[in-house]
């Protein structure tokens, strides 16, 4: 594995009880890339973030973890339920749940903790929210405190799941602005889910597109040259 490799995939298969969804996927993500990953609906991109999570295991390949990640240094940000939305918490309890994976044995957090949950509501322009109730807040609002939790949980990866599903076109260009600020200032290397599909390839450095008859990776430019991108150029115009 390269020093700047994250996440290595090589000849990778995943799927559930023995039935393949994904397969025979190779892939790099190194530190500071920003990759978007599109596709069909059902074809298994969902599957690649528990696989790439740890929460799935291979039905064959391998997927290599740089030692710090297997430490716990990605963030997750998934797709919100209902129930999830109504969460009767504070904004300031939801971002330190991030931390609760490194908690160990101690029943509180630390001041260094606390400190660092403010600091990552205060990046995403979320401070002032951070004493009120969390299912009071509107979509955007959430999914910048669930943004500033996945910090609290990450130091070099973010994973992201359909980011902006139900948020309005204003919140929507907001959260790419914040995700474009962590990933080149930050250096945060950043995967995403999404069928947002024109903002993201504005920011992307790459794009890896799953679908029923196969995948392709490649640079955005590259994408929208492939048989795949111009179906989508066409749906578009």
């Amino acid at each position: 594995m390269e020093r700047t490799d994250l996440i290595v995939c090589r000849d990778l298969s995943l799927g559930y009880e023995g039935q393949s969804v994904l397969s025979h996927l190779n892939l790099h993500i190194r530190a500071g890339d920003y990759l978007c990953i599109v596709g069909d609906n059902g074809s298994g991109k969902s599957t690649l973030l528990r696989g790439l999570l740890g929460l799935l295991p291979p039905l064959s390949g391998t997927i290599q973890r740089a030692a710090e990640l297997e430490r716990g240094a990605v963030g997750y940000l998934p797709q919100q339920t209902r129930a999830q939305r109504d969460f009767p918490a504070t904004v300031e309890e939801v971002v330190l749940s991030g931390f609760l994976n490194r908690k160990g044995l101690g029943f509180f957090y630390s001041a260094a903790q606390r400190s660092q949950a403010l600091m990552n509501l205060g990046k995403l322009g979320a401070l002032e929210l951070k004493n009120q109730s969390y299912r009071d807040l509107s979509g955007g609002q959430q999914q910048r405190v669930l943004l500033a939790r996945a910090l609290c949980a990450a130091s070099r990866l973010l994973i992201l799941d359909e980011p902006v599903t139900g948020l309005d076109p204003a919140a929507a260009q907001d959260l790419y602005k914040t995700l474009a600020y962590l990933n080149k200032k930050e250096g945060m290397a950043l995967v995403m889910v999404t069928h947002d599909l024109r903002p993201a390839l504005r920011e992307a450095g790459a794009v890896l597109h799953i679908g029923h008859g196969g995948t392709f990776l490649g640079s955005p430019a590259e994408y929208l040259a492939s048989p795949y991108g111009r179906r989508f150029k066409e749906a578009a115009e």
